[in-house]
């Protein structure tokens, strides 16, 4: 399974790992949302996200992403809707980037409240541009919310960026060992675990939910009109 379940208390803890480069496919994507409302259903109070040593994750399947239009829009509009629920999800949702996280990998990135990434030799970003494939409305946002200005204009040319600078980007909180950084993000996310679900859920709503509503709300239109990455 690439997507796994457990609980550390009130902590719910998904981890990606397909022994590859944890891409996005439909079904992980399906995996990991059904494990938010598992979460949910078992009265979980923070969520957990992480990756295997060395990959968080490449983002979107390639594979899919250049099979056709009408696959590439079906697995864009999933990731599109994961990350909406992410931003918005009522209880804390920790990262612990644990290697590479690119394209839609950032994504989940800018997505999360709290992002814990693991020194090295890594890259991050939105690198979309980079490979041929233009950034959706979405994806615009919330690099709108999370980047510095410097940033975001940069992740407009495909720029991706080591750990420590990721953190200045926004990406990232913040930058520890490789072989700390889940161990850290679960004591990070037991620590929100205590805070008030209802209370939480109320100010993200006030902070995000007009995005996160937009967001939803135009999907249809913005990826209308969104094309398979090109070649060179």
């Amino acid at each position: 399974m690439t997507v796994s379940f457990e609980r550390d208390g009130k902590v719910a803890v998904l981890t990606l790992d397909d022994g590859k480069a944890n891409a996005l496919s439909l079904d992980v994507l399906r995996d990991i949302d059904q494990g938010l409302s598992r979460a949910l259903d078992e009265n979980a109070t923070a969520v957990l996200v992480a990756g295997r040593p060395g990959r968080f994750s490449a983002g979107f399947d390639l594979s899919v992403m250049t099979s056709g239009e009408q696959p590439m829009r079906e697995l864009v509009t999933a990731g599109a809707e994961l990350c909406i629920r992410l931003f918005i999800h009522p209880m804390p949702v920790v990262c612990a980037c644990t290697g590479h996280a690119l394209a839609a990998g950032a994504l989940v990135l800018l997505s999360g409240d709290v992002r814990i990434g693991a020194r090295g030799e890594f890259r991050i970003g939105l690198n979309e541009v980079a490979i041929g494939l233009g950034l959706p409305a979405f994806a615009v946002e919330l690099a709108r919310y999370r980047l510095t200005a410097r940033a975001f204009n940069a992740s407009l040319l495909g720029e991706v960026f080591a750990p420590d600078d990721a953190v200045d980007a926004g990406f990232l909180d913040q930058v520890v060992a490789p072989d700390e950084v889940v161990e850290l993000a679960l004591v990070e996310a037991r620590r929100l675990a205590e805070l008030r679900t209802g209370a939480v859920e109320f100010s993200k709503d006030r902070a995000r939910g007009a995005l996160a509503r937009h967001m939803a709300q135009t999907l249809d239109a913005d990826l209308r009109d969104l094309a398979p990455p090109r070649p060179r």
